[in-house]
């Protein structure tokens, strides 16, 4: 019995020993949770909170429309409409042939729509959402929209599309659009502009639409949207609109820039023209061209492989890239460097027998043409390479660079586009920096001859021999030749100019100005384009030039005989009204022979259009009057402002 009491003591210990235990255990579990909870809820609770917002609103980006390119007299050169686009998520997609098969019974999917889609997918993550089919009309959009349930990762989607509706006609000004490049993201990412182009899926890649790219794209936009665990969205929370991109007012004046491509007749070439008063860029003509559509999404194989192998090279932008020796045109500014230089007087006569003799070697005339005793002003008119030829040796190609340095030759214009050429203006400093070997670096005596007439080492841009002609139109005055003429707030619609202010006036006695003048004016008067010019009711001036493209060494120059792409290059420089220029021009017609017989008459044609009388009633339309008139507005407040 004894045994007993004691064995029923020990258990009620041992029962209490464990209820002690499992009391304090079940108190430290509940202390443990109560931490917990208390550092979820009150010590985390700011960032727990900022992610669960992140899970629970969705920021969806808004990509502002792009601002519109229009000539001077508001006519469209680059604008956007709304179109429907197909997109797909890979990841949520599942097999892609199986996918095709059955959304072309809903939509048609091209086989190059597959294949670049394909190529996309390969370069893109599988959770991106890929554009699969672009352009969707009405009924296509509609039709998808009753059955997308039966699509999964795949969404209809509207956006703005970019269209060039002038085509061919000023391509390498305005350039195209395309899809952001692994290039253009790095670019972006160092200007700090990446997080403005969020959502949008392309960029300028060249012409006005690279440069003016900032200006051009605007300000994105977003939206935060409440959406639910699975992704559906279930309300706007806020949202802040997009801002438009500016539109882009350029100089171009496409009356004149199409009668002027018009005029080359399927030749290749470049032209020029510029208002010599404001430095405007009024035509600017690379010949042959191509059509800026073909890239604005992603342009084929085929269409790629046609521009990219003609020989003819249309997507070269010639104005700007090309490098040429223009010839006679050079002779103006040679004698202008000669007058201000005192190497020689403008009534100084020297014997032309057709050739200028020099170190045993003879230099001749074009055409073998002798002209007796010559001044500056007949050999201008008559374009006699003996009187220049004599001219290089006493000026030197030293003296020569720097004072034709100062109208633009060999320089970086500025002009508002990317990749300009700098080109050659020889000199002996430029020798030795071009070539390695110490006999090569020599500066011979008798290069000069060839430089003093437009060709040896000249190797100049059209943009470059129109900046001079329009500097040599201004008396000296040097304005930077820019496109862009004025930069339109969409949503206000006001239009600020560019600034047109001269960067510097070169140094030079009028006298010897007017000497070239006049003999640039007898050239159409009288000279080698009078025939181009005959009956004009202006007084235009102007030289010709024939370029050489390789050296005969010697023999005799006949173009039947030679290649095609081997003849000579046909120019034409000037200005017109002669006394008040209003336009400069500066053209090239590749491998066409004479600049008298082929390159003049394109000049009179452009000089004709722009000089016509009722030019403005033809250009300006009503549609587009009143954006004018606030373009106009603000530059009189310009001028008149101190």
């Amino acid at each position: 019995m004894f045994e007993f009491k004691k064995t029923g003591q020990q258990q009620k210990q041992r029962f209490r020993l464990r209820a002690w235990v499992g009391g304090a255990f079940a108190l430290v579990c509940f202390g443990v949770l109560v931490g917990r909870f208390w550092y979820l809820q009150v010590d985390r609770y700011e960032g727990l909170s900022e992610r669960a917002d992140r899970n629970r609103i969705a920021v969806v980006p808004i990509p502002p429309r792009r601002g519109e390119i229009l000539d001077r007299n508001g006519e469209v050169l680059a604008r956007n409409y709304r179109t429907y686009t197909l997109e797909v998520v890979p990841a949520q997609a599942g097999n892609m042939n199986e996918l095709f098969a059955r959304l072309t019974e809903v939509v048609y999917i091209s086989p190059a729509d597959q294949r670049r889609f394909k190529r996309r997918a390969a370069e893109s993550s599988r959770y991106a959402s890929l554009q699969l089919r672009n352009n969707l009309n009405e009924t296509e959009a509609a039709w998808f929209a009753a059955h997308s349930f039966q699509f999964p990762g795949v969404e209809l989607r509207a956006r703005w599309v970019r269209e060039y509706p002038q085509g061919l006609s000023a391509a390498h000004v305005v350039g195209y659009i395309g899809r952001i490049a692994d290039n253009d993201i790095e670019e972006l990412d160092r200007a700090g502009q990446l997080g403005n182009y969020r959502g949008t899926e392309v960029i300028g890649k060249k012409g006005i639409e690279k440069t003016w790219e900032e200006q051009l794209h605007g300000r994105t936009g977003l939206e935060e949207v409440e959406v639910t665990a699975g992704g559906r969205p279930m309300r706007t929370l806020r949202r802040i609109d997009p801002v438009p991109g500016s539109d882009i007012m350029l100089s171009i004046d496409m009356g004149l820039q199409k009668v002027a491509e018009e005029a080359f007749e399927g030749q290749r070439g470049a032209l020029v023209a510029i208002d010599p008063d404001t430095g405007e860029v009024l035509a600017f003509v690379s010949q042959p061209s191509f059509d800026p559509n073909l890239f604005v999404d992603g342009i084929d194989v085929d269409n790629w492989r046609m521009l990219n192998e003609s020989p003819d090279h249309p997507l070269i932008n010639r104005p700007l890239y090309g490098t040429y020796p223009i010839g006679s045109t050079y002779k103006p500014f040679v004698g202008l460097a000669a007058l201000e230089l005192g190497k020689r007087r403008a009534t100084d006569r020297v014997s032309d027998p057709g050739y200028y003799e020099f170190g045993g070697q003879k230099f001749r005339n074009a055409g073998g043409a002798a002209y007796g005793m010559t001044d500056m002003h007949k050999a201008i008119v008559v374009s006699s390479d003996t009187y220049f030829y004599s001219l290089g040796p006493e000026i030197g190609v030293n003296a020569l660079h720097d004072f034709t340095k100062q109208f633009g030759f060999g320089q970086i214009t500025g002009i508002d586009l990317e990749g300009e050429k700098r080109g050659v203006l020889p000199s002996t400093d430029w020798k030795r920096s071009a070539y390695k070997d110490k006999e090569r670096q020599r500066w011979y005596a008798g290069e000069t001859i060839s430089v003093a007439v437009g060709q040896g080492y000249n190797a100049f841009t059209l943009l470059q021999l129109a900046q001079g002609t329009s500097t040599l139109a201004n008396n000296g005055l040097y304005r930077r030749p820019h496109l862009v003429h004025a930069v339109r707030d969409p949503r206000t619609g006001v239009a600020k100019p560019t600034e047109a202010a001269p960067d510097y006036r070169i140094p030079l006695k009028q006298a010897n100005v007017d000497v070239i003048k006049n003999a640039m004016a007898d050239v159409v008067r009288a000279g080698t384009a009078r025939r181009a010019f005959a009956n004009t009711p202006y007084q235009a001036a102007g030289k010709t030039g024939t370029a050489q493209v390789f050296s005969l060494r010697g023999g005799h120059y006949r173009a039947s005989a030679i290649d095609e792409r081997l003849r000579d290059h046909a120019l034409f420089m000037g200005f017109a009204p002669l006394e008040h220029p209003r336009i400069a021009v500066s053209l090239i017609v590749e491998n066409a022979g004479w600049g008298a017989s082929v390159a003049a008459p394109v000049a009179r044609k452009v000089f004709d259009y722009w000089l016509a009388k009722d030019r403005q009633d033809k250009i300006v339309r009503p549609e587009r009057a009143d954006a004018m008139a606030t373009v106009e507005t603000i530059t009189s407040d310009l001028v008149r402002q101190p």
